[in-house]
């Protein structure tokens, strides 16, 4: 271990139970839920394998008033939940490491279509969310029965062998909607001046210690700051406060920002590595308890920086540990320079969004642990000598080649350029996109280490050459490219239109006049060219036929941050348009509902559609079996975007699938938990 990180493998006391390091993996959702116990546990267990002091769950609903359907949450609603949680428990102490559980109740944010019980705030509300239920305020006797689900969920929390038990407000759930006096309007005991508002915390603070009993540490997760403007929680107004007329009472503070996750967990597009430092550093000076918070930490050098600064006592990491869940283990062992450093583009936080296990674009095991049996450092050794040629240095064929020489095979790696890294070379040079590279640069570091892998730079590769190469089997990472035919996500068929694509304009395409930007791919590459151009100078005007700027970016929680960079950036936003023909000078559009008609002044027009795979040496290649055959070729297989089209993450995933499955006899399916009968 370098000495410079040795206080971060000191233990932390937190109460009556002791963290063996100062690593702490906060609570994170998983897209896993209570339909999925045994992937939760496996995922958990990983973490603490990799060496992460506390480990926590992702929120816990604790009673069926907070049902987050039809997306994953936990729940301790009885004693079905408490066995099917006692499993994350245990994968957590095998491995020597705190297990914490966050309890939940969503209040206004909790749509409660599974269940269809009343929503509940602190006053009488429209839901959080565009749906017709609105959320009752809570009375007397509601309140009393709320503390009675939390102090219940509390005991459960213990007997599933939990060391850690979370009273959460934040991210705008019901605790914290009693606290922010932007939802809390009530004129009782619970509403109006701060104490009374800090009122319900107070009492379930206290009453969750009670449950717990003396040998449970007590934690509580605070949003120091709603990020809503003076009307709300402020870390300058009433947050430090609430810290300190409740600041002994718990024996953790686990603090961050609200404002939605979006705002919490902000991509590196739109923050830097330590980004919430300036909201949260005002927690330790009004408190001796331990205080732990999150900002994207990837570096040990800026883990290092807070603990000796005194801004946290422990290191809080989701993103990272999901990118490395050996984070830990590999700054213990000196072996930092491998680390699978985050890079914050959120992917994971899509999962959750869409409701779907969760993923990584530099981890592709995350989500796997259990379903496929894979680990992030331990991988089959090789079944055979085969040897493999991959064709292609993008997200794909990195991952691949690096997957396949950790198996142990024999591989070479060509790439035409003098770079590796396909698309990342052109994608990681958009505003904001930077860390994007580093999908490039850890792989290409691993690669390194492998002496049986061979990187052939500036050797593009032909069908001819690769039959006379004698490699048996050929992993094709050539990649994709932009369409031309503006046929896109919500325009399916062909047109005329003819105009630059973002390939054009990453490879140095003169840009005359007024650009319009036509997006119909809807995720980061169309706002991220306008407001490049825009920042070069030019007049940018989006065009989406969807009703908002970078519409799909609402699952990794950038839409509103895109959306307002481009206002600022001056790009003139103008949704709800299909493209229909070009024109000297201008382009025509059509309103998605009434088809009428319009122009918009345009110099140059850059269609952001859709994309098709480079497929043509595959398609040269298996075009006769014979000469497969005669080259002692036994298999030709398209990977990443070559096979389909879709983001980093995928590319990354389908390139590792590849190698892991490589020489296996009939790799399983998937596993999947079912309801016991």
């Amino acid at each position: 271990m370098n000495p410079r990180y040795a206080r971060l493998f000191e233990p932390v006391a937190i109460g009556p139970v002791t963290a063996p390091n100062r690593f702490y993996q906060t609570p994170h959702a998983t897209g896993m839920g209570y339909l999925r116990p045994k992937a939760g546990a496996a995922l958990r267990g990983i973490k603490a394998e990799g060496g992460w002091g506390v480990v926590c769950t992702e929120y816990c609903s604790i009673h069926p008033s907070s049902d987050d359907s039809p997306y994953a949450f936990l729940t301790l609603w009885d004693e079905d939940d408490t066995k099917a949680l006692a499993k994350t428990a245990e994968a957590i102490h095998e491995h020597g490491s705190l297990a914490g559980i966050e309890l939940w109740h969503g209040g206004a944010h909790s749509t409660n279509k599974l269940t269809r019980e009343p929503m509940l705030a602190p006053s009488a509300r429209p839901s959080c969310f565009m749906q017709p239920p609105a959320a009752r305020a809570l009375d007397k006797a509601d309140i009393r029965a709320f503390r009675r689900w939390q102090a219940a969920a509390a005991k459960r929390a213990v007997e599933a062998g939990f060391d850690i038990v979370y009273v959460y407000a934040g991210h705008d759930y019901l605790p914290f909607q009693f606290l922010s006096p932007r939802t809390n309007r009530r004129a009782d005991e619970y509403g109006g001046k701060l104490g009374n508002r800090a009122r319900l915390l107070r009492e379930m603070l206290e009453e969750t210690r009670e449950a717990i009993g003396p040998d449970r540490a007590l934690a509580i997760r605070l949003a120091v700051t709603e990020l809503h403007g003076p009307t709300g929680i402020t870390h300058d107004g009433e947050a430090p406060e609430i810290v300190s007329m409740l600041a002994e009472i718990p024996d953790l503070w686990d603090v961050n920002v609200a404002g939605g996750n979006g705002k919490d967990s902000k991509s590196a597009r739109f923050s830097p590595e330590g980004y919430q430092e300036q909201h949260v550093q005002f927690v330790k000076s009004l408190t001796t308890k331990p205080v732990v918070g999150v900002g994207r930490f990837t570096s040990p050098d800026t883990m290092i920086d807070q603990i000796k600064r005194g801004v946290l006592d422990l290191i809080g990491a989701a993103r990272p540990s999901i990118a490395d869940p050996f984070l830990p283990a590999k700054i213990r062992e000196g072996r930092e320079d491998e680390i699978r450093e985050c890079i914050g583009c959120n992917i994971c936080r899509s999962a959750n969004n869409e409701g779907v296990p969760l993923r990584c674009t530099q981890n592709p095991t995350m989500g796997e642990e259990w379903r496929r049996g894979w680990h992030p450092e331990r991988i089959p050794t090789k079944r055979s000598d085969r040897r493999v040629l991959v064709v292609g240095a993008g997200p794909a064929g990195l991952e691949c080649a690096l997957a396949l020489g950790r198996r142990g095979y024999e591989v070479a790696l060509a790439e035409a350029g003098r770079e590796l890294g396909g698309r990342l070379l052109r994608d990681s040079t958009l505003p904001g996109l930077g860390t994007w590279i580093r999908v490039r640069d850890w792989r290409a570091h691993m690669l390194g280490k492998l002496p049986h892998v061979s990187v052939f730079r500036e050797s593009e590769l032909t069908a001819e050459n690769i039959l006379g190469l004698g490699y048996e089997d050929i992993a094709l990472a050539t990649g994709s490219r932009w369409r031309h035919d503006a046929i896109g996500t919500l325009m399916e068929e062909a047109s005329d239109v003819s105009g630059l694509t973002p390939d054009d304009i990453f490879a140095g395409a003169t840009i005359t006049g007024s650009v319009v930007i036509y997006d119909d791919d809807h995720y980061y590459m169309g706002s991220a060219l306008a407001e490049r151009l825009a920042a070069e100078g030019h007049q940018v005007e989006l065009v989406t036929p969807a009703p908002i700027a970078s519409a799909w970016t609402e699952m990794t929680n950038e839409q509103d941050l895109i959306q307002a960079r481009l206002i600022e950036a001056g790009v003139n936003i103008t949704p709800l348009r299909r493209l229909m023909a070009l024109r000297p000078g201008e382009v025509e559009t059509a309103c998605v509902y009434t088809d009428a008609r319009a122009t918009t002044e345009c110099g140059t027009l850059v269609l952001v559609t859709g994309r098709i795979a480079d497929d043509m040496l595959y398609t040269e290649l298996t075009l006769d079996e014979t000469r497969l055959k005669d080259a002692s070729i036994r298999s030709v297989t398209r990977i990443g975007d070559c096979l389909a089209p879709s983001s980093i993450a995928d590319a990354v995933f389908s390139g590792h699938r590849f190698a892991r499955e490589f020489g296996e006899n009939a790799p399983p399916a998937p596993r999947r938990e079912r309801p016991p009968h």
